[in-house]
């Protein structure tokens, strides 16, 4: 027991680490009501929690080299502990983004990148790979019974007992994190990159930012345009997103080349370049990365399904979500084995493929009426494909750095984790709401049993964009806006059609992602791990 404790403390951080995102996701309706916000404000603050983390892991792995890994580690801990804290007492939707999305972020930030290193710290040979192993296997456990003890925990109490949890299990591992053996430490620790940080932090920020805001900015033609003393801002009459995205991209350019003089000048740089170099360690990257915007892409649309279609409540939602959830935790902790006959490389692609035929599944099964059998097959094969991924991607990313280089590993595999996080809550979220929105409008402009002056107001009316609400609270709205008893169906009918419509396509793009993906897994290891 002594011998395995150092990895009980490390794979309990980890499970804490990812349980968020996963609970948040079942929690949607309750924290709506609770916090009289909108499913939109909702899917902000799980967007700015993943894209704090994203922006700020390579930060949080230099502060490791910097402070030291255990310090890190307990620095972070207290950091995230606090955030938890502050989430559980949130009276609003501004308190949730400082305590869950803010301070829980810069926590995590700080004990990802530290995890890989204590684990190789603690652990050598096949006691490392083993360790790795189960550090990856309890990531995706806590993806997969998040909804389940969320939808739990919310249903029969509150949500806020999911974060009260945290900091319970928190102080806990920072009351025995000194039976590990601490991480070497640098003779001549490094100094932190400020502008390169600054750069990293808002290219990234920028590009996450502008997905996000495209379902209510639009993409190129404005919607719901900001404004500053009353004018819109359009330049040269297109919305703002394209800018914001462009300019990350532009900053994240200027970053490179940033770092590129230091390094040619001798000083510390943020990011380790040299590692980048190794092409199975970029290819577990961008995997990493297509991997998680494809799953919280899935976890964000499936629940808005669930609970705003067909009235689920969060226990329910987790219920049902339970098929994925089994196959993906079965799928992450026997992988490891499977690489030993199959190369890595094999093993993604068969996740993938999985995810890409569940997801078209989950197209055809969407309708006012749950398909059981086929949404419980499909989930099935959704989980079994990302829990393969899992099990290969974090083991070829931390084998393929050097040992001395485990933390910056780290950092750089939690950037891609989030980043495509963060990517796939606002892309597919976009997606969804943008489909709802032109769907709807068509209807409406179709719908014979409107006039033409009540087309004309709804059209105006959702110009600035379009809610996710049950058909109840759409039936309400109409009513509320002067419509009468049979105008009000025949909006609720074209809002629960175009509803639906916008459901499918948002899974049909989760599809054509997970395809796409497949162009990354061409430089993975091509060979079984005893091969």
């Amino acid at each position: 027991m002594r011998r395995w404790l150092p990895l009980i403390i490390l794979a309990a951080a980890q499970f804490v680490m990812v349980l968020d995102s996963s609970v948040m996701n079942v929690s949607i309706s309750q924290i709506v009501a609770d916090l009289d916000t909108t499913v939109t404000g909702v899917q902000g603050a799980i967007t700015a929690y993943t894209l704090v983390m994203a922006a700020f892991m390579l930060v949080g792995a230099k502060l490791g080299d910097i402070w030291g890994r255990d310090r890190a580690f307990g620095v972070g801990l207290a950091v995230y502990g606090l955030g938890s804290l502050t989430t559980a007492l949130s009276p609003n939707l501004a308190v949730l983004l400082v305590g869950w999305s803010l301070v829980e972020g810069l926590g995590a930030v700080l004990v990802i990148p530290a995890i890989a290193a204590l684990t190789a710290a603690n652990y050598e040979g096949k006691d490392r790979a083993f360790a790795y192993g189960i550090i990856g296997g309890v990531a995706g456990a806590a993806i997969a019974v998040g909804p389940v003890i969320g939808g739990w925990v919310t249903t029969y109490y509150s949500w806020r007992l999911v974060f009260v949890g945290e900091v319970v299990v928190v102080l806990a591992i920072l009351l025995v994190r000194k039976r590990m053996q601490p991480a070497p430490r640098p003779e001549h620790p490094p100094k932190l990159d400020v502008v390169g940080a600054a750069l990293s932090a808002v290219g990234l920020g920028l590009i996450v930012f502008g997905i996000l805001q495209s379902s209510s900015w639009g993409w190129l033609r404005p919607l719901d345009a900001p404004t500053i003393g009353g004018k819109e801002l359009t330049p040269l009459g297109f919305s703002l997103v394209p800018y914001l995205i462009v300019g990350g991209v532009f900053l994240l350019w200027f970053f490179g080349i940033w770092e590129e003089r230091r390094e040619r000048l001798g000083q510390d740089t943020l990011l380790e370049r040299a590692l980048l170099r190794f092409e199975s360690l970029r290819a577990g990257l961008a995997t990493l990365m297509s991997q998680q915007l494809v799953l919280m892409g899935t976890f964000f649309v499936l629940p808005v399904y669930l609970q705003v279609v067909l009235g689920l409540d969060a226990f329910e939602t987790g219920k049902r979500l339970l098929p994925m959830s089994v196959t993906m935790l079965i799928a992450a902790l026997a992988g490891p084995k499977l690489s030993a006959r199959l190369a890595p490389r094999l093993v993604v692609q068969i996740g993938l493929v999985a995810m890409v035929v569940a997801a078209l599944v989950l197209v055809s099964t969407i309708d006012v009426k749950l398909n059981e059998t086929g949404f419980k097959l499909s989930l099935a094969l959704f989980g079994l494909g990302a829990g393969l991924l899992m099990s290969q991607l974090g083991n070829v990313i931390m084998s393929s750095a050097p040992p001395a280089k485990t933390n910056e590993a780290g950092g750089l595999q939690g950037a891609a984790q989030n980043l495509g996080a963060s990517l796939g809550t606002a892309l597919i979220g976009s997606v969804l709401l943008t489909g709802l929105l032109t769907g709807f409008q068509t209807r409406i402009a179709e719908n014979p049993a409107l006039s033409e002056p009540v087309r004309a107001e709804i059209t105006a009316a959702t110009e600035q964009g379009i809610e996710i609400v049950t058909t109840k609270q759409a039936n309400a709205a109409a009513t509320s806006a002067g419509l009468n008893p049979a105008e009000a169906d025949a909006v609720t009918a074209d809002y629960a059609d175009a509803q639906l419509e916008a459901l499918k396509e948002a899974m049909f793009a989760v599809a054509l992602l997970a395809l796409l993906s497949l162009v990354f897994t061409r430089r993975l290891p091509g060979k079984p791990a005893t091969a």
